[in-house]
């Protein structure tokens, strides 16, 4: 997830709107999100943001007081209006006191990785000063309280949002870790560097990157029966802002116009000291049409668009949002994965091919889909997941030479396939084999 405010971006989200108190029209609205959402331009920049649980080093089943997370960033001397370290990536925490990692834009992969273990490595050492450990866990796998951390408006307004709904929004509130990958909207033309092609690739690709680095099987401290349990929390929130737009085949800027605009409010903006929610069920079309109070204005889209979640978001760049948090410095095996498929018209041709047998199962996009499902429960034991994940580390594999590789990033890459993929296996068939939070039975944990 990231849930992080608008400023938080990484590689340089569409054109804000000007200030303005104009009101909207359906149409303006929809024409906005349609012009600004897919940067066009010939793509190659990449970017990460890497979400970690924070743990006690050696009490990592107890949840460490805030006050050692907040003395750990204080001690890098961040300037509080933009936290950036040496190597320009912004540090910024999330709801239940997770600590998120954004890299800058990065003209080419290798240099993307090259910043952001530098600057990774200096916020675990702030961390480790304070005996605290970034874990990479896609769900929290010890029993701890699920609390909003951070008590700013929007989060506020977020957690009462979705507490309508259940105990889904909290837990990926305050228990739940991502990595994401960012790439380039592409060109305007056809073709496996075109928009159009990168954004039907980008959801055809998400059930293979929940299978292949599935990380989340635990959560209060036993197995949910999921490989991917965050997945599957997400399927289970509100699916106007969690799931994929219904239908992929048309224009994607009019596709994610509409689903922008058909999107629940989640929150709405408001003077200092009064509550920010936003009305049971309106929706922004809706807001756009009542024709009594305070009418939206293009601030208030774009503010809109940062509450959205689906497992593929654009925001002038296409953000990859479906893998859990890897552990270790096992984000590099993704981010190189999704970059070279994307970077290599061969690789991408290959992986759509290599992805063709999950196309009917994909018919419903998102977390909510067949495919999607299986890859949350089974992962790559799940034999057609596995075969498409194995196409799609080949066309990697091939295509990563040319992007600058060194050959330790292409062992790295191929000595993941070779210890999961292959096997049927995925990081978190580690944590439900290794030491670590066990059940007091064989009941699975509620999900």
């Amino acid at each position: 997830m990231n849930i992080a405010q608008p400023s938080d971006l990484p590689l340089g989200a569409a054109p804000q709107a000007p200030p303005t108190v104009t009101p909207l029209t359906q149409s303006s609205a929809e024409a906005y999100v349609a012009s600004t959402c897919f940067k066009i331009g010939p793509p190659g920049r990449v970017g990460v943001e890497l979400e970690w649980l924070v743990h006690d080093a050696e009490r990592p089943q107890d949840a460490p007081d805030p006050g050692r997370a907040l003395a750990a960033l204080d001690a890098l001397g961040l300037d509080p209006e933009q936290p950036l370290l040496a190597h320009g990536s912004l540090v910024t925490r999330e709801p239940g006191g997770q600590v998120e990692l954004s890299s800058q834009a990065a003209d080419d992969l290798i240099s993307c990785l090259d910043a952001t273990r530098r600057d990774l490595a200096t916020l675990r050492t702030a961390f480790a000063a304070q005996g605290l450990t970034l874990t990479g866990y896609g769900t929290e796998p010890h029993r701890h309280e699920r609390r909003v951390l951070l008590r700013r408006p929007r989060y506020v307004a977020m957690e009462r949002y979705f507490d309508r709904a259940g105990p889904w929004g909290r837990i990926m509130m305050c228990q739940t870790a991502s990595m994401q990958v960012c790439l380039d909207a592409g060109t305007d033309r056809d073709g496996p560097l075109g928009f159009r092609e990168r954004w039907l690739l980008a959801h055809r690709l998400g059930p293979v990157l929940v299978a292949a680095f599935a990380n989340s099987p635990l959560l209060d401290g036993r197995p949910t029966g999921y490989r991917s349990t965050r997945q599957i929390v997400w399927s289970r929130m509100d699916p106007s802002r969690t799931q994929a737009p219904a239908a992929l085949d048309g224009d994607p800027r009019a596709v994610w116009a509409r689903y922008v605009l058909d999107a629940a409010v989640l929150c709405v903006r408001c003077p200092a000291g009064e509550p920010w929610d936003a009305p049971t069920g309106l929706t922004f079309r809706d807001w756009l049409d009542r024709p009594d109070g305070r009418r939206p204005t293009l601030a208030d889209l774009d503010y809109h668009i940062t509450t959205l979640f689906p497992p593929v978001r654009p925001r002038g760049y296409l953000e990859l949002r479906m893998i859990d948090a890897q552990p270790g410095d096992g984000w590099q095996v993704p981010a190189a994965l999704t970059a070279a498929l994307f970077a290599d018209p061969k690789a991408a041709d290959a992986a759509l091919e290599a992805l063709e047998p999950l196309t009917a199962a994909a018919a419903e996009p998102g977390p909510r889909g067949a495919a999607w499902a299986r890859a949350a429960t089974r992962a790559v034991d799940d034999p057609v997941l596995r075969r498409a994940a194995l196409g799609c580390f080949a066309a990697a594999d091939a295509a990563l030479p040319g992007l600058g590789a060194d050959e330790r990033l292409r062992v790295a890459v191929a000595e993941f396939a070779e210890r999961y993929t292959a096997r049927g296996r995925c990081p978190a068939d580690d944590q439900l084999d290794g030491p670590g939070p066990r059940p007091a039975s064989e009941e699975a944990a509620p999900c």
